[in-house]
């Protein structure tokens, strides 16, 4: 592999771990429509926060108003030039751009500003890369980062084309850009054995959950939703749940016991406005617990902003729409309720009758969630009302194992029970009682 591959691909986390404790300064531009100050501000502020969390300090914003960014240098003639002042006075270790770079663009900026420049896709997939920890979500990560990496590799050699031209010159970067490309089209296609021979076995744990006919639950919303924190406050889970944007990266599953109900919640990925495509394929396996579920509890901050909430929402219903979970029902759950004052949440329970206010640090809401969450796994159950041999005690066993609300009444030639039972249990069981008339 290329140094000039290398270099692009090992991506900034291994530049942090030489440099310890030592925050870049990074300088955000964005080309952004004019009319929206709104949407514009929380656009910039969460990038700010996606640098903050990859390990830079935001010293400078430049935008320009302008309805689509220049196809070629990104802003246009003018405001470059201005760009190109401010970033020899304030001197950035790096540039980063709301939005998506084309390879092109990437070069244009770096050439101009003689500074490393970097998308917002970029600066997700650097955080996905610091905060992954399994095997499956490390995988994952790298797929993407390769997949994002393979489209820009001749952005990356069009320097060799100013070596003077002729013999001698442009054959060589060509033949070393497709070098590389094949290098990534061979680790591509490893990795995806890889994450296959994974899913497959994710893909039996959930059959075998899907066996069990308990309801099974995902958690899904905007990246720092309070996500993790609530799965650990519901099911007692000890999922890493600090104040960081994609902090969980891998799929977790508990099991929720309230009223003699048992219910299945996997926490998963966090989503973000234009979620990148290279993440989306690559997590795919993982983002299946959220299209094979049963229910989704869509989790939402709720001390944010009206607007800014409202557009973070939009935004997950969409990803959820997406990656073909737009027909799964959902639950709104508004989190982080200990934030506002009373009034404030008789405000957002008013303006929300269908939702849930809870808070995952203080508990307050979450009896009222987990018997929503109750009522939806007993409207699954059907009534079951068999007698069962004595001789079966394997099948009295099987409902008491798996059903609720049982009652029974001890005859001579057996047990007449009655029960709430998962309809695979119940069909099992009256299966075997036919079978053995």
């Amino acid at each position: 592999m290329s140094r000039e591959l290398q270099r692009t691909y090992r991506g900034r986390a291994d530049e942090r771990e030489e440099r310890p404790g030592d925050r870049e300064r990074a300088l955000i531009i964005a080309a952004l429509p004019a009319g929206d100050p709104g949407g514009e501000a929380d656009r910039l502020s969460e990038l700010e926060a996606l640098l903050d969390t990859a390990g830079a300090e935001v010293v400078s914003r430049f935008v320009q108003h302008r309805p689509e960014p220049d196809p070629r240098t990104y802003l246009g003639r003018g405001r470059l030039a201005q760009l190109k002042d401010l970033s020899s006075a304030i001197k950035p270790d790096l540039v980063a751009a709301e939005g998506e770079l084309s390879a092109g663009q990437q070069r244009a900026l770096e050439d101009a500003l003689s500074t490393r420049v970097v998308d917002r896709t970029a600066v997700i997939l650097d955080i996905f890369a610091l905060h992954a920890t399994s095997a499956e979500g490390k995988l994952q990560v790298e797929l993407a980062q390769l997949q994002y990496h393979y489209s820009r590799q001749e952005g990356l050699w069009q320097h060799l084309e100013r070596l003077g031209g002729g013999v001698g010159t442009r054959g060589p970067g060509e033949t070393q850009l497709e070098v590389d490309r094949r290098m990534i089209r061979d680790r591509i296609a490893v990795l995806r054995r890889r994450l296959t021979a994974v899913g497959r076995s994710r893909d039996l744990r959930r059959r075998n959950r899907e066996r069990s006919g308990l309801l099974r639950v995902a958690l899904a919303g905007y990246t720092n939703a309070g996500k993790s924190l609530l799965m650990n406050a519901l099911t007692g889970a000890d999922a890493s749940a600090r104040n960081r944007l994609f902090e969980t990266l891998d799929s977790r599953t508990r099991t929720l016991e309230h009223a003699g109900h048992e219910i299945l919640l996997s926490d998963t990925v966090g989503f973000i406005r234009d979620l990148p495509h290279q993440l989306v394929e690559a997590f795919a396996s993982t983002l299946d617990e959220v299209v094979d579920a049963d229910l989704i509890l869509h989790v939402a901050d709720a001390s944010e902003p009206q607007a800014r909430g409202a557009a973070r929402r939009a935004a997950v219903v969409q990803t959820l729409s997406e990656i073909g979970a737009g027909a799964v029902p959902q639950i709104l759950v508004l989190n982080k309720s200990d934030l506002l004052d009373p009034t404030e949440r008789e405000n957002l329970r008013a303006s929300e009758p269908g939702a849930v206010v809870v808070s995952a640090r203080t508990g307050a809401g979450l009896d009222e969630l987990r018997r929503r969450l109750v009522a939806v796994a007993r409207e699954r159950l059907v009534t079951f009302d068999a007698m069962i041999p004595w001789s079966r005690g394997d099948l009295l066993a099987a409902i008491h194992e798996d059903g609720v609300e049982i009652t029974r009444d001890d005859e001579t030639d057996g047990a007449r029970v009655r029960a709430l039972l998962p309809r695979p249990v119940a069909g099992r069981i009256r299966a075997e009682l036919n079978g053995g008339a």
